[in-house]
């Protein structure tokens, strides 16, 4: 499509498709989640329906067995020291006799990875892409009435594949899906735009159903759009002809007067019911979240929601939950997602996979925008550290060897999935793929705008980055079949390279990795390239290349959140260049960039010993103040105020300073005196518009534990405590490293302790964790009973806390 090329704007209106029964859009859906057999072992004959699992463990998905490993420095770093192998899964379903007649499914959310499911012995398919949900017809081997068993290999033997934490499993959701032989396709509700505004959206339905009976029939589509109070503002009813054992789809308009937009502020969400009838027979029917907004893309003005001019300030995201895994509860990203909207975040970058469904459907409901990538790497493979992040020889496994065959079906898949999402404003089809000598080469690499020495020159026997243009097209071309509302872009990591091939030209937004200095000399030598920043560093020049640039509409952080795997030599256990730690805690750097993104005043205050006298202004400043006395210390304030001032103890001790608009950061140096440090914002005309305090701590004495979940589902219903070391008068104790002991009293389960020390290796298995500048966080989960829940935490000569949870 050439809409993009041709004019200088780009207008998406979208609306998304989200069934109530997560990423099922049809059928009556079942989650089979519970009491599954699991071996990390490759026994022969274990698909066969009477292999005897009786001593296998039983288990609940999603699951991950990697992060249930030991770290091991035998292991590698990029999947930070955790075991990978082969496992098995079993569970025995009974269908009913009165479904026969019935269509019989089994939906995977995600399997990582190289799965194959049987079902009674008979091998329904495989899959090797470990991020993409996919689905199986079962009814072929349905025993109705009669128990029928379910097994799936996963196969993670190749544990380096990746060059940061996958995990291993089933580690997102199962579902069993029951469907009319005519029922809606899988992912088979479309609705896209026609046209927009705040007075009137006509929006375009398309409805793909699927008749895999043995006769021709003629259908009612009926698609009705309901308001968040329940009221219905529009309809349309749809002939439809399906021939016997084939597929057909119908388009529809729907015209909402004065529509409720969805924006980053006021993310409003409609439900589109859609009902498949056969005269007065209902087949088929599903319920599904909506939103309306549009997007414009400008290589000279930027990016606009609904019309409005902004910048996207977005960062990059990581699928696992630290102690967690790959197996993350909705929650846990929930929480994490506030924290960076919090912060000034209003969009993340899906690196480098699809991620879970629940993920999509918060940044719907919370008003966060989605860049959504489907692939890290395409027909060769990228170098895996093993022994520290760029350290030693680098391993060679991966998701090539199978990306010529699964690529176009993988990256199709995921744009049916996911496409209906109103957050997603881009389809990525690749990161860093270009990435000079790693794997491809070209001539270029030995003239003067790249840095040799950094890439090593051309490399004639490496692949040709001439390639990279044809797949970009057939990757592109997929992109546009089921869905032209949305750009589709990639991550550039070598720019200079890829400008000699077709690569930039075949996509309609262009990504620049870490090439800031780029911008203006592209944006002058391709006026019609739309151009944004796909991952950038935390400094302030990284920010202001976008907020001075009218043509740069916005960059992605790396990262928002900590993550495991990319992992330096050991001990560490992962990458901690992210705004909030593994344990959900925002780091210095988080706040650093609420001064940077916030439109509300905000002041932060942080300090760090000043060994050398150095003029460095850090971004990782912990809130401290424990020190010597008399010792050298650096204040540093993140602030959007126009100056600051520093008090401590009520006195002035610290001259009012202006805004540093070179780093962001205002500084101090000041000898240590224990009490209370305040630092003040103060606008233009030295009016007190903000303020942060810290204080001196004593000793640690005490647990604190606190939660915001204190009644949950019975059914698997979780609760994030937060547990935070003080001193005896209440104080935080930043600099405690306590061990911390869990112990639970009712119906609950604990998942894990986190506290986000990147270079703590010890087991993360058991029920004692140490503390990490003084906190931790404990997952409780509850077990499906119903039932007062107290769950205690203890530590060494310190006071203990309780907190008490009802499970209902």
């Amino acid at each position: 499509m050439k809409t993009f090329k041709t004019t200088l704007t780009l207008i998406v209106t979208l609306m998304t498709i989200m069934t109530t029964n997560a990423q099922v859009s049809f059928g009556t859906p079942q989650k089979i989640n519970d009491n599954w057999k699991f071996i990390l072992a490759d026994p022969e004959n274990a698909a066969q329906p009477d292999f005897d699992d009786n001593r296998w463990r039983t288990l609940d998905l999603p699951h991950d067995w990697s992060v249930e490993g030991t770290l091991n420095p035998s292991l590698y770093s990029c999947t930070g020291y955790l075991p990978g192998g082969i496992g098995w899964y079993r569970k025995s379903l009974n269908i009913p006799k009165d479904k026969s007649g019935e269509k019989v499914y089994l939906y995977f959310e995600g399997v990582y990875n190289r799965s194959k499911v049987y079902l009674n012995g008979h091998l329904l398919g495989e899959r090797p892409n470990g991020y993409i949900s996919f689905m199986y017809d079962a009814t072929p081997y349905i025993k109705y009435g009669e128990p029928n068993e379910v097994a799936v290999r996963v196969d993670h033997s190749r544990q380096a594949d990746s060059r940061w934490y996958t995990g291993s499993g089933i580690y997102r959701n199962v579902w069993l899906v029951y469907a009319n032989p005519v029922h809606i396709s899988e992912w088979g509700v479309f609705v896209y735009p026609e046209s927009s505004s705040a007075k009137k959206a006509t929006l375009k339905v398309e409805t793909s159903v699927t008749n895999s009976s043995d006769k021709a029939v003629k259908l009612d589509i009926v698609n009705e759009l309901y308001t968040e109070d329940g009221k219905k503002v529009a309809q349309s009813v749809s002939k439809l002809s399906v021939s016997q054992n084939e597929s057909n789809k119908t388009l529809t308009s729907l015209n909402v007067k004065n529509p409720e937009l969805w924006s980053l502020d006021s993310p409003t969400l409609y439900t589109l019911k859609t009902t498949v009838k056969r005269g007065n027979k209902v087949l088929d029917q599903t319920e599904t979240k909506t939103g309306i907004r549009s997007f414009t893309f400008d290589p000279d003005k930027g990016f606009a929601l609904n019309g409005k001019w902004m910048k996207v300030k977005g960062v990059c995201l990581h699928h696992d939950g630290g102690v967690l895994g790959a197996a993350v509860p909705k929650l846990v990203w929930e929480k994490r997602l506030k924290e960076l909207k919090e912060i000034g975040c209003n969009a993340i970058r899906t690196s480098h996979n699809p991620q879970a469904p629940d993920l999509y459907a918060l940044c719907d409901e919370l008003g966060l925008l989605v860049m959504d990538e489907a692939f890290d790497e395409w027909e060769f493979p990228k170098r895996k550290w093993l022994e520290g992040w760029n350290v030693g020889t680098p391993g060679f496994e991966g998701s090539y060897d199978f990306f010529e065959e699964w690529s176009s079906r993988d990256l199709g898949d995921m744009v049916r999935r996911d496409r209906n999402h109103p957050s997603i404003m881009m389809w990525s089809i690749g990161n860093e793929v270009d990435y000079p000598n790693d794997p491809y080469s070209h001539p270029v690499l030995d003239g003067s705008a790249i840095s040799q020495p950094m890439y090593g020159g051309y490399k004639p026997e490496s692949p040709d980055a001439n390639r990279l243009g044809d797949i970009a097209k057939r990757l592109v071309k997929v992109v546009k079949e089921y869905d032209t509302s949305r750009p589709a872009t990639a991550a550039l990591a070598g720019v200079v390279m890829s400008n000699q091939t077709a690569y930039p030209g075949a996509l309609d937004v262009a990504g620049y990795n870490y090439t800031e200095n780029r911008y203006a000399e592209d944006h002058k030598t391709y006026p019609d390239r739309i151009i944004y920043g796909s991952e950038n560093r935390h400094d302030m020049a990284a920010w202001k290349a976008v907020r001075d640039n009218d043509y740069i509409f916005g960059q992605f952080l790396w990262t928002g959140v900590d993550y495991l795997g990319e992992a330096g030599r050991w001990p560490s256990r992962g990458f901690n260049s992210g705004l909030i730690s593994l344990a959900n805690v925002i780091k210095p750097r988080g706040y650093f960039r609420e001064a940077l993104w916030s439109d509300k005043p905000f002041a932060y205050v942080g300090t760090y010993p000043n060994w050398r006298n150095r003029d460095y202004k850090s971004i990782d400043a912990w809130q401290i103040w424990n020190y010597n006395e008399g010792q050298n210390i650096r204040v540093v304030c993140y602030t959007n105020a126009a100056k600051a001032r520093l008090m401590l103890n009520g006195e002035e001790v610290g001259e009012i300073k202006p805004y540093d608009d070179e780093t962001g950061v205002i500084a101090w140096d000041i000898p240590f005196k224990p009490g209370k440090l305040e630092v003040v914002g103060l606008d233009k005309d030295g009016k007190e518009i903000c303020t942060d305090v810290i204080q001196t701590s004593e000793r640690p004495f005490a647990l604190k534990a606190t939660t915001e979940e204190k009644i949950v589902d019975k059914d698997k219903g979780l609760s994030i405590v937060t547990i935070q070391v003080v001193d005896e008068n209440g104080v935080p104790v930043s600099l405690s490293d306590d061990e911390v002991s869990c112990r639970i009293h009712g119906p609950a389960k604990l998942l894990g302790l986190e506290a986000g020390n990147p270079s703590d290796m010890t087991s993360y298995t058991d029920r004692s964790q140490r503390v990490f500048m003084g906190k931790l966080t404990a997952y409780i989960q509850a077990n499906g009973e119903a039932g007062e829940i107290s769950v205690d935490f203890s530590a060494p000569w310190l006071k203990g806390a309780t907190v008490q949870i009802k499970a209902e």
